[in-house]
């Protein structure tokens, strides 16, 4: 069969003329004889590789030369851990709950200081941000963090939380590279690349260089020091290099459709088919308050389990995969992450109204 339309929510759609850039390149890289895949990281042809995606990600997002970009392993989940072993210089910091990955955070960081949730959606199902324009930001907190696009419910922070002169530190897996971002509202901005980058197994954290130190909690391991990696490039040990070939590929692809602004605006229309549709169908209905909704996931339910059941088997028979929602809400979900393309949506939408009009009570 052809190609079908990806609506998974991680690892998910990639942009066919990456992914046939690199089957070209499979067996032999620019020359060299070798794949990607066989390549020493610390050959020149390697070097050029990290060095012009690390560039083309600078450009793109407009990083200020006072931010290192790291490429590591372990995705944003190992980067719960790592943040708090870093940057808990007081031993205190404040989170923001909204969804299933904040909460995860929340309780990682938990083992190294004292971690106070300042704010949650928790009470009606993270289907909201919470207003983060006054909360009660801790005297000591070495930061404040948030997951800013959420995945599994499908929200987004269209304002960035007060967090009163304290460092705010973002995941921002499921919508990075979706629009324009300014980089130095943040202490750290940084997700795993398997939503909208690239293969898993790589994850970007864009850290500010004084938050770089030696100083880090005790018992942190040499892998887990922001320092250990900064100083090294990203080159400490073997990095995910296939990955991160990957990546640089689709930041040359994203500069070639025009940039953040343009993938904003894509973006923006690409949802808006989708929640326009919800906003009218009798059946369907999307899940969160209008003004929290993120670009890059959409849950929508039927209000009927079985129903659901059936339109997914139906939409997997027709073509769409990976509708199901996330295990812990149910209903569905179509993620239209920057691969995505405008058809798919409208494809989906088009298979949505035959649904509901052969299923309607």
């Amino acid at each position: 069969m052809g190609r079908v339309y990806n609506f998974s929510a991680g690892p998910a759609v990639l942009p066919e003329e990456v992914l046939k850039e690199a089957a070209d390149e499979m067996l032999d890289y620019q020359g060299t004889g070798m794949s990607v895949m066989e390549m020493s990281h610390r050959s020149k042809a390697y070097d050029d590789i990290i060095k012009t995606a690390e560039k083309d990600l600078r450009e793109l997002m407009n990083i200020p030369d006072n931010y290192k970009v790291l490429f590591l392993q372990g995705g944003a989940s190992q980067q719960f851990a790592a943040i708090p072993m870093n940057l808990m210089k007081n031993k205190v910091a404040d989170y923001i709950i909204t969804g299933q990955w904040a909460k995860k955070a929340y309780q990682e960081a938990q083992k190294y200081g004292k971690v106070n949730a300042i704010a949650s959606s928790e009470d009606e199902t993270y289907s909201y941000i919470p207003d983060c324009s006054d909360l009660p930001i801790s005297e000591d907190a070495d930061y404040v963090y948030i997951c800013e696009n959420n995945t599994i419910y499908g929200t987004k922070y269209k304002t960035l939380p007060n967090t009163k002169g304290k460092i705010l530190v973002s995941d921002v897996s499921s919508c990075f590279l979706s629009e324009p971002v300014d980089v130095t509202k943040y202490g750290v901005i940084y997700g795993g690349v398997q939503k909208n980058i690239g293969p898993a197994g790589v994850v970007i954290v864009i850290i500010r260089e004084d938050l770089i130190r030696d100083d880090v909690l005790e018992g942190t391991p040499t892998m887990l020091k922001y320092k250990t990696q900064a100083d090294n490039d990203s080159l400490y040990n073997t990095p995910p290099c296939y990955g991160i070939y990957i990546c640089g590929k689709v930041f040359k692809w994203l500069k070639k459709m025009g940039g953040l602004e343009v993938m904003k605006k894509r973006n923006e229309e690409k949802a808006a088919i989708l929640y326009d549709f919800l906003d009218q169908s009798k059946l369907f209905k999307g899940t969160v308050r209008k003004e929290d909704r993120s670009l890059m996931n959409v849950p929508f339910v039927t209000g009927d389990k079985d129903l659901d059941a059936k339109f997914v088997a139906e939409a997997k028979a027709a073509g769409f995969e990976n509708l199901k929602g996330h295990r812990t809400v149910g209903g569905m979900r179509a993620s239209i992450y920057n691969a995505m393309p405008k058809e798919g949506v409208e494809k989906l939408v088009e298979f949505m109204k035959k649904f509901e009009a052969e299923n309607a009570k």
